[in-house]
């Protein structure tokens, strides 16, 4: 219908053709003028002489390629070890198709590495397009990057240093239920997780003490190595609000070698004593004058803690000192004493067994393991009897005030007091952004 109107329109309108006609061929005859103007240009302004020129013609040979001279194309492929792994298995799933790499990484000494990986490695390996070893890399022990190559006919095996490089990251948190539960929530990793509970736990019990509503900020290293993670760091500073009460800690490196944790005052952040000797327990019976002992079936005092936990669970003497006593004592089990300044003593019962060559007379440092959870002796269930003895006199542990450590030498002030300023500052500042992740 539209088509029909526009021929119609033009039957009724014919002048208005007829302009439209001539304004078109005005309007085209400038263009017409500038290509006639090119066409009248002398051909010697334009310096071409045709008829002048001389052509010569010239065969040029290509040069020839050979298969060896062209480029090789090549594959990166990525695995992880495995449970049950051989070395077969896994250069099939890393898609390499080599008699010579297979047999080289079974059973040449220089690979042996290869051959302990422990599971979770991850592997990166070079092939050709047929599948045949280029390079393969992998982590090797302290974080050594190990390569694997191909050099003419035959593989060689180099260990590069590890390529370190730390970062830092903050992560807060909220306690709802157990100390655990909020680390896990914050993203916290495991390992900073059991250094914050030792870090403060010369003051907070972290069994009872703890309620909903506590806080934490902790500012913790992380190594990687060419980008991989590689561990957990240490903690650099870390604040714990328990019960309205502020807790501080500030990790201080006096030389290479040596380094602890201080309050920002300079104070030592660790006890002489710690609170629990087991990292992953409940208190299953408290201190007491008056407990129904539940094989005795009467009333008797209970003077220490027991504290349930699974079989076998490591327990840690709670302060330097010298062990006095390793063996069987009547309700006690097997059971571990050690004295301390000479003043107090710590007693261990009901243990499954000893760490391996503890004995009489040993010399043992705060945290060391020297024994096993069990049930020996008079006991229902597997726990640890733990007691606090000062003077020979049997003090709550829970609650006993414990012997603060040594203070920073006063010869570190003026090196302490700058790093923990800005530590300090630090954590306020994290504290005052309310962020559960920081990084």
């Amino acid at each position: 219908m539209l088509t029909q109107n526009l021929f119609g329109q033009e039957r009724k309108m014919p002048e208005n053709k007829k302009k439209l006609r001539w304004f078109v061929a005005l309007s085209t005859m400038p263009l017409l003028g500038v290509i006639t103007a090119f066409g009248l240009v002398p051909q010697n302004d334009l310096e071409l002489n045709l008829t002048a020129a001389n052509f010569t013609t010239e065969e040029i040979s290509l040069p020839q390629t050979t298969v060896g001279e062209a480029a090789v194309a090549s594959y990166w492929r990525n695995e992880r070890v495995q449970r049950g792994d051989t070395v077969d298995e896994l250069l099939r799933r890393l898609s390499i198709e080599d008699a010579a790499a297979s047999n080289y990484l079974r059973k040449a000494a220089e690979a042996s590495s290869f051959r302990k990986l422990p599971v979770g490695t991850e592997i990166q390996a070079e092939t050709t397009a047929s599948g045949g070893l280029i390079a393969l890399r992998y982590l090797g022990e302290n974080g050594t990057q190990v390569l694997v190559e191909k050099q003419g006919e035959f593989l060689k095996t180099t260990a590069l240093p590890a390529q370190l490089e730390k970062r830092l990251f903050v992560r807060t948190g909220e306690i709802k239920t157990n100390l655990y539960a909020a680390t896990d929530e914050a993203g916290m990793p495991e390992a900073a997780a059991n250094q914050l509970n030792e870090l403060f736990s010369g003051d907070i019990d972290f069994h009872h003490d703890l309620r909903k509503g506590d806080k934490f900020t902790v500012v913790y290293e992380m190594t990687y190595n060419n980008g991989a993670l590689l561990r957990a760091g240490r903690i650099q500073a870390a604040e714990f609000i328990n019960q309205g009460h502020v807790y501080r800690a500030i990790y201080f490196q006096k030389d290479e070698q040596h380094g602890d944790y201080y309050t920002p005052e300079g104070k030592s952040v660790h006890k002489a004593f710690l609170r629990s000797p087991i990292e992953f327990s409940r208190v299953s019976s408290r201190f007491s004058s008056s407990r129904y002992h539940p094989i005795l079936n009467k009333w008797r005092s209970h003077k220490g803690v027991d504290f349930a936990a699974p079989m076998g669970s490591r327990v840690k003497v709670t302060a330097d000192g010298i062990v006095t006593l390793v063996g069987k004592q009547g309700g006690y089990g097997n059971v571990i004493m050690v004295n301390h300044q000479g003043r107090y003593t710590t007693v261990y019962g009901h243990l499954s067994r000893f760490a391996t060559g503890l004995h009489k007379g040993q010399r043992v440092t705060q945290g060391d393991i020297i024994g096993y959870v069990g049930m020996t002796g008079l006991a229902t269930g597997p726990h640890l009897h733990y007691e606090f003895k000062v003077n020979g006199q049997q003090h709550d542990p829970l609650r006993v005030a414990l012997p603060d450590a040594k203070p920073i030498d006063s010869s570190y002030l003026a090196a302490f007091q700058p790093v923990a300023d800005d530590l300090v500052a630090r954590l306020n500042l994290l504290r005052n952004t309310n962020l559960a992740k920081l990084d």
